[in-house]
């Protein structure tokens, strides 16, 4: 068995201790004015709120766009700009009515109309949104008045209020939702949310102000939002400790204890669906042999990889996407290490003398380095030779991201097990990077998709979660725990499970708060 100690010494500059603690909640009146100042670890590329892809760019998006709902911290959708919602019985038709006289921030209305477009843009595969697989199977969408949004369904879909929650879901005016109007989301932001665009910086900072037209005439309580981008997480986390900033999206585990330690910081905790795997293109030698797959994922030390790559804040992962925290999560055989089993379906494979490849590591977050070292090592006693190539996050997006064919993903939760399936690994996902490509997996995705019988859902997705625990498309070795810090004057912002959800409008400054201009 490979000891945190073995890991470690492949990974010299790598690894700290934490210290467990509970999440904070506040409750009290909340007080309007001030500016919030949070810091996230990578640069917001992305303005266009169709097109986001990492946690920053999904923050922006938030603050200056809405979608029809929203998640609550539960998982469960609430109203957005939509006000109500019903579906036929046979759920293959989805009414939405939006709330009365909201306005973008340029002062034009809002209407069903733009809500159309929009959905045609998210479903329309020249625009490329993530969205396209992920908000259900839609045929149509259609204005029946000013205010009403239908959607009519190829199959039948419970989860569809859920998903309409989508990060990249997000409503933009109908005259910017083609051709060359969607270029100008490239630049420039007119949404409904509550927020607008003040300044956009992508590598430095983004800065937004209150939008006064909002539809809640409540919130949001801040004057102003500044995200400001810190490459590196140590002087990430010593500006939040000298209250150069109020807020830190995400806080490394090696970071975390220290954070704990200072003087008017709180650090937030939430267990989560978050997870770094492991991906093989399982279309290309070797890894389209799933020998090759199994044999690697047995090599893997689940508890250890807690331990060293979560620094104990996260439980194990066992090579399907779902954990304790998904509705339909089922229970399959947890998987420990065995060398001696590996070597053998290496060599029945055609490695009897090992075989060796390059595994690739983005640099954000920096637990991505850490699990492909931690796979290195583990797997090196059975004959696997591993090089690990670790580069800058936006060459990984440019180049290895949904091309490469071993390489280390990071993924939020999502609100259900189909968007999670339908995310990654469907032979239509919206990022298919493991191209797996399963047929039988497919149909049990789509059987439990288009059923509102919930044993019956359960069934399938059980029946899927098995399917992947046996054929490994990729190597799911640890969940993380969600880790954040604030300083102790914020108030109202609770980690969302899902990772990718923010809620900022809820959040005000209590006593203590700098004043900035």
């Amino acid at each position: 068995m490979t000891t945190r100690r073995q890991i470690l010494a492949g990974a010299t500059a790598l690894g700290a201790t934490g210290l467990p603690t509970l999440s904070h909640a506040q409750t009290a009146t909340p007080r309007r004015g001030g500016t919030l100042r949070m810091s996230v670890d990578q640069a917001v590329g992305k303005l266009n709120p169709l097109l986001t892809r990492v946690n920053p760019e999904y923050l922006v998006a938030e603050l200056l766009y809405s979608g029809l709902t929203r998640l609550s911290r539960d998982m469960t959708p609430e109203p957005d700009l939509a006000e109500r919602w019903t579906s036929s019985p046979d759920l293959l038709t989805w009414t939405f009515v939006l709330r009365p006289n909201i306005v973008f921030h340029d002062g034009s209305p809002c209407t069903s109309a733009d809500v159309v477009a929009s959905f045609e843009a998210m479903l329309d595969p020249a625009t490329a949104s993530p969205a396209r697989q992920n908000i259900g199977p839609i045929e149509r969408v259609a204005a029946s008045d000013p205010r009403t949004v239908v959607f009519t369904l190829r199959a039948p879909y419970a989860d569809m209020p859920v998903m309409l929650a989508y990060t990249n879901a997000r409503i933009v005016p109908a005259a910017l939702a083609k051709g060359a109007g969607l270029a100008r989301l490239d630049r420039e932001a007119i949404g409904t949310g509550p927020f607008r665009l003040v300044s956009y910086e992508p590598e430095r900072q983004v800065v937004v102000q209150r939008n006064p037209s909002y539809y809640d005439p409540q919130r949001p309580y801040l004057d102003r939002v500044e995200v400001v981008i810190y490459p590196d997480s140590t002087a990430e986390g010593s500006a939040l400790m000298s209250g150069n900033t109020d807020l830190m999206m995400l806080v490394l585990p090696t970071e975390y204890a220290r954070l704990q330690r200072a003087t008017g910081v709180r650090v937030l905790r939430t267990p989560s669906g978050q997870f770094c795997n492991v991906n093989f293109g399982c279309d290309v030698a070797p890894f389209n042999d799933v020998r090759v797959r199994q044999a690697l994922a047995m090599t893997v030390d689940r508890k250890a990889m807690v331990d060293f790559v979560a620094e104990g804040y996260g439980t194990p992962g066992n090579d399907t996407p779902l954990n304790a925290a998904y509705t339909f999560f089922r229970e399959v055989p947890a998987k420990s290490p065995d060398i001696a089993g590996a070597r053998r379906l290496l060599a029945e494979a055609g490695h009897p003398r090992g075989l060796r490849a390059t595994l690739i590591a983005s640099d954000r977050p920096a637990v991505r380095t850490q699990l492909a070292v931690a796979i290195k090592e583990m797997a090196r006693p059975a004959g696997f030779e591993i090089d690990v190539q670790t580069m800058p996050h936006a060459t990984y997006l440019d180049q290895v991201w949904r091309k490469g064919s071993f390489y280390i993903g990071f993924y939020n939760m999502q609100p259900t097990a189909d968007g999670i399936f339908s995310l990654l690994y469907t032979s239509n996902a919206a990022w298919n990077e493991t191209r797996w490509n399963n047929a039988e997996f497919d149909r049990l995705v789509e059987g439990a998709r288009t059923t509102a019988d919930v044993a019956r859902r359960r069934e399938l997705y059980g029946q899927a979660q098995a399917l992947m625990h046996r054929d490994v498309p990729s190597i799911i070795p640890v969940f993380f725990d969600l880790l954040a810090a604030q300083r102790s004057y914020v108030q109202g912002y609770e980690l969302h499970p899902r990772g990718a959800v923010f809620r900022l409008d809820h959040v005000w400054l209590g006593d203590g708060a700098p004043r900035r201009g």
